[in-house]
């Protein structure tokens, strides 16, 4: 059970990262490999800008740090347990019964 005040906040962080489907794409490119912002805004067909944010929401969640690589910056996960803790994450929520939804954003209910 969850009795600290930063065990619950470490949580919260993790599911705002997670509450937006292109921050969990790069949180699963970055389970692969660590890569640089212009490479993920290529591959996810977003603006490098709008990239940008989605990094800071990243790092300021703690979960991915910036390393500095030349004259470049690459991106990777904060730490190696997080990838794990994605795959872990995703395995759990593909096992649940396919007819459970979770509810979209206009809705108060989580799931049925």
């Amino acid at each position: 059970m969850l009795t600290t005040d930063t065990d619950i906040e470490a949580l919260a962080r993790f599911g705002r990262a997670l509450a937006d489907p292109i921050r969990c794409r790069i949180l699963l490119a970055l389970q692969q490999e660590p890569g640089y912002p212009s490479d993920f805004a290529d591959a996810l067909g977003i603006s490098r800008t709008r990239l940008s944010n989605h990094l800071a929401c990243l790092r300021d969640c703690g979960l991915v740090v910036a390393v500095p690589d030349g004259r470049r910056t690459r991106y990777e996960l904060a730490d190696a347990r997080l990838g794990h803790a994605l795959g872990d994450l995703s395995s759990a929520v593909l096992a649940v019964e396919a007819d459970r939804t979770c509810a979209t954003a206009d809705t108060n209910a989580c799931c049925d």
